[in-house]
């Protein structure tokens, strides 16, 4: 996937910050091209600006189109994004991941073509003829009782899609490794030892218990060290009252 290779269109948008959004949409994931089809005289500047944010030079970069067929000459793929189904809508509607996954085919290395993803106004969305003008349709799930999305929430759901297919196996956190997890099950071990919970034998039967469950875990290292902090201070408070109490014994 090359984001650099992905547009947004947003076709005759009624409300000036509703631009702003969708720039400041396409900044959080990493795309920059943005095509209006309108006239940039028709809207605020500074309400734009204000939405905007810090993504402000997308608005500045933006480029103007007399139709949707203008501002995807240049593209290999333009998917008109769309809730209603019918006759006259594209045949299959994608699901954003899906569009995505088919953006990212198109935009690598050995294709290297754009894809546009474009977006109707806020009160009609994309016409039939407006959809018959791109290639293929993508659907957003949402409620029956409330189908409707805000303009730059949609642009939101899509950018994320594309950005998500770029960062593919991209995770939360990186699980540990069973030689750092063998350090947690020893630290455990040594403290469940200095209270006295293993008799004469069992710490081996423990220490393959722990090791199991931890692994199945896939642990973060902040969740592991968190552990043998509890172990650490669990021992030490059961030495420190086992020190009070023989204190006790030897006063009475």
């Amino acid at each position: 996937m090359d984001l650099g290779k992905i547009c947004i269109v947003l076709v005759r948008p009624e409300e000036s910050r509703n631009i702003g959004s969708a720039c400041r949409a396409l900044a959080n994931n990493d795309i920059a091209d943005l095509r209006i089809v309108g006239k940039k005289s028709d809207y605020k500047d500074g309400a734009v600006r204000t939405l905007a944010l810090h993504a402000a030079d997308i608005w500045e970069s933006a480029r103007f189109f007399r139709s949707i067929t203008d501002a995807t000459a240049d593209c290999t793929l333009s998917a008109g994004t769309t809730r209603r189904r019918g006759k006259n809508r594209k045949g299959k509607l994608l699901l954003p991941e899906e569009f995505a996954a088919k953006a990212a085919d198109i935009s690598g290395e050995r294709n290297g073509g754009t894809v546009a993803a474009v977006f109707g106004n806020e009160r009609t969305g994309l016409t039939d003829e407006e959809l018959a003008e791109c290639t293929l349709g993508v659907t957003i799930p949402s409620s029956e009782s409330f189908a409707s999305l805000n303009l730059s929430h949609a642009v939101q759901i899509i950018c994320y899609a594309l950005f998500r297919e770029k960062r593919a196996g991209m995770a939360g956190y990186t699980p540990l490794p069973l030689s750092r997890i063998d350090k947690t099950v020893s630290i455990i071990a040594d403290n469940l030892q200095k209270i006295g919970f293993f008799s004469v034998t069992g710490r081996r039967d423990m220490e393959h218990f722990w090791r199991a469950i931890l692994s199945r875990a896939s642990l973060s290292e902040g969740e592991a060290k968190y552990m043998e902090k509890i172990f650490t201070k669990a021992a030490g408070l059961a030495s420190k009252n086992k020190i009070n109490n023989q204190i006790k014994i030897k006063h009475n």
